[in-house]
């Protein structure tokens, strides 16, 4: 099996996606010539043209306001944006459009958008290049997002957002970017991939389940492998989709171990973690044998580079809410 890095599979699935419907394309700044600041787009300018491949202005709310209009004339844009901070000056275009068309027109207009973003932190860089904004897309109906967590998922999500009917919010964590799996992307399908909108649970286990996505997959991974050699076992669940939200996945595990953290880079408060404790409280309360709990950023702005490590959640940290579910 070839060796793969995240970079290398978002790639190629934007390549097979442009090689397999002309409606397909992809837009953004410096994505053409440069091949995208990341890399991700390297060569596909040269491959299919300035038509497929097109360099925008920087002007985000342009791109997106662009693939409004692509999308509503029979287009599937894919749009980059260079880094989670840099939607922002999309935001109103991305909820108040992207998100309400289909809607609007009653099923009528559907906007198959695809709106990749840089996401949280790990690479030394400033605040707005290193935020983890996935709640506020996730609270925008209308919207889906996702994020992947290794390169086999990365290539079947982004190929799964592009085919998507509806607009797709498809965060990118850039921590995992030059992570490498021994995945054989040409060969077609990939075996066991997931459709979109549902979890995986990524370890089995029996005493708590940790929820948890994107980056903070193999911290999680890493946290139960050493609860493991305490004879603590720990299941860890791989959300890769945030909305819709595979809360089945997540009840079963945590209905068989009685214990549940999740665990997530963005601030800790109005985070994805206080939902999936919300309805775990809601849902499976009788088999609880403790409180839900939550490990995340902290509630500031992101710090700089040299104190980044202090703010996201590590191997420690994550063995201290297991620590603490078990004291419980």
């Amino acid at each position: 099996m070839p060796s793969v890095t995240m970079v290398q599979a978002l790639n190629e699935a934007l390549r097979r996606a442009l090689s397999e419907d002309d409606r397909v394309l992809v837009l953004g700044e410096d994505v053409g010539r440069l091949g995208g600041v990341f890399r991700v787009t390297d060569g596909l300018q040269a491959e299919f043209g300035e038509n497929r491949v097109l360099d925008t202005p920087l002007a985000e709310s342009g791109i997106i306001g662009a693939c409004v209009g692509l999308a509503m004339n029979g287009f599937q844009p894919v749009a980059e944006m260079q880094f989670s901070g840099f939607s922002y000056p999309a935001f109103e275009q991305i909820v108040s459009h992207c998100a309400k068309y289909r809607f609007r027109t009653r099923g009528r207009i559907n906007l198959p958008i695809t709106i990749r973003i840089p996401s949280g932190g790990g690479i030394g860089a400033v605040e707005q290049h290193s935020e983890s904004p996935e709640s506020y897309y996730v609270h925008t109906a209308g919207l889906k997002v996702v994020i992947p967590s290794n390169a086999s998922d990365a290539f079947t999500l982004l190929l799964q957002s592009i085919a998507d009917p509806d607009p797709v919010v498809f965060l990118e964590p850039m921590r995992r970017y030059w992570s490498q799996e021994e995945t054989d992307l040409t060969s077609g399908d990939l075996p066991g991939q997931l459709p979109l909108g549902r979890a995986r649970l990524a370890r089995d286990g029996s005493d708590i389940t940790i929820i948890t996505y994107g980056a903070q997959v193999p911290v999680a991974l890493e946290a139960a492998e050493q609860a493991a050699e305490d004879d603590v076992s720990c299941a860890v669940i791989d959300l890769r989709s945030l909305a819709p939200l595979d809360m089945e996945t997540v009840l079963d595990s945590v209905r068989a171990t009685g214990r549940a953290l999740v665990v997530h880079e963005a601030p800790l408060t109005l985070g994805l973690g206080a939902e999936i404790a919300a309805r775990a409280m809601e849902t499976a309360f009788y088999s609880l044998q403790a409180p839900v709990l939550r490990v995340g950023g902290f509630d500031v702005p992101y710090p700089p580079a040299k104190l980044e490590d202090a703010y996201l959640p590590d191997v420690d940290r994550v063995l201290d809410g297991v620590e603490e579910l078990l004291r419980s």
